[in-house]
């Protein structure tokens, strides 16, 4: 019996997305074996950190990198280096932060429940624009008194009503003011990893450790400006600052330069290419169940350029999208998709850990369908 089969918890298999309420996806070997070795020791994690970033910095192709516990905690961190400078003098003052450049402007429309860790550490929050669009005046109102940091969300999901990176980084940086994007699900594509920093100009980037990277949940990647970074670092775990309760790991560090190794290697295209094959044999599977319709999706729901199925329920329909995503999840396997807009659900590709999952997760879908078409017959 497996760990979680000691502990009464039952696996899912994976077709909703890169969520870390579903424990978001396996682990390649590759990175497994690199948790297990980084467990086997002890190590000063200073230097590990140190070491991991140089690695990191290269394979990213950015200036200098830090691993982090989370994308939520590469916010928190790359706020507190932005409000520091990494000097103790002023991390000694927060999160009260008498004195202090404290505010984070972020445009409105890009207000996310994750960008309450830029509070969790002293930061404040100042919203420009509205939900409709932002004016470029807003945002040179907000720079003049000398704001920490502009935060920039980047999705595909968000509204386009904002001002574009570009433009923000150029007004910002006019006014001396650092730009972070999170950019937590904004791989694949690879180049994304030096894309909003070594050739937009952002002064950081985030990334979610555990989602297309397939690094271990508990991480995060923050690429971009050395004397940030190092910031960044002078706020974080080992040392005994607010940052503390952030702390990542020695498997993680180590997992995580192994992950960020292996995507980099990785086949994109080829890999891309199964994906679609797997979205092909679902329309295959699905589409002769009386009552839905299936089609292709793209990009999915974080605006990735992955494919997708989208099954949706036809009106009359005696199953309904909610009762259909609690018998998937509740039967044996667990199968996790994801709920859409009004009566229809997505299936992702990425997420599976194995091929043979493909035929788990349509198995699951036709066994639900056609039993409540038979039910109300």
């Amino acid at each position: 019996m497996d760990v979680y089969g000691k502990l009464g918890v039952r696996t899912i298999v994976n077709a909703a997305g890169f969520f870390s309420h579903l424990g978001s996806c396996s682990l390649p070997v590759e990175v497994v074996e690199a948790m297990a070795s980084a467990a086997s020791r002890p190590v000063d994690l200073d230097e590990l950190q140190v070491a991991a970033g140089e690695v990191l910095a290269d394979l990213t192709r950015n200036e200098a990198a830090y691993v982090t516990s989370g994308c939520a905690a590469a916010i928190a961190l790359a706020t507190l280096a932005c409000i520091t400078g990494g000097d103790p003098a002023r991390i000694a003052r927060l999160p009260e932060g008498r004195g202090l450049d404290r505010t984070v402007v972020m445009h409105r429309a890009h207000r996310i429940p994750y960008d309450r860790a830029v509070e969790l550490v002293g930061g404040r929050i100042l919203e420009i624009g509205n939900a409709m669009y932002t004016l470029p005046w807003e945002l040179e109102a907000a720079l003049e008194d000398s704001p920490a940091a502009v935060l920039w969300v980047a999705g595909s999901w968000l509204p386009d009503t904002t001002l574009t990176l570009d433009e923000t980084i150029v007004r910002a940086h006019a006014s001396g003011v650092p730009v972070i994007v999170d950019a937590a699900a904004q791989l694949p594509p690879l180049h994304n990893l030096w894309h909003f920093t070594s050739e937009l100009g952002a002064d950081l980037a985030l990334f979610s450790g555990g989602k297309a990277l397939r690094g271990p949940l508990a991480s995060g990647l923050m690429v971009g400006r050395r004397d940030l970074i190092e910031a960044a670092r002078a706020n974080g775990a080992p040392h005994a600052y607010l940052a503390r309760a952030l702390r990542v790991g020695k498997q993680e560090i180590c997992g995580l330069i192994a992950a960020v190794h292996r995507f980099t290697e990785l086949d994109h295209a080829l890999l891309a290419k199964r994906y679609e094959e797997i979205v092909e044999r679902w329309t295959f599977e699905l589409q002769s169940v009386p009552g839905v319709t299936v089609r292709r999706a793209f990009p999915n729901h974080a605006g990735q350029p992955v494919p997708r199925l989208h099954l949706c329920l036809e009106t009359g329909a005696r199953l309904r999208r909610d009762e259909l995503v609690r018998r998937c999840y509740e039967g044996d396997p667990r199968v996790a998709v994801l709920r859409g807009e009004g009566e229809s659900v997505y299936l992702t590709p990425d997420t599976l850990s194995e091929d043979a999952e493909a035929e788990v997760v349509a198995a699951r879908l036709r066994e639900v369908l056609v039993g409540s078409v038979s039910s109300s017959c």
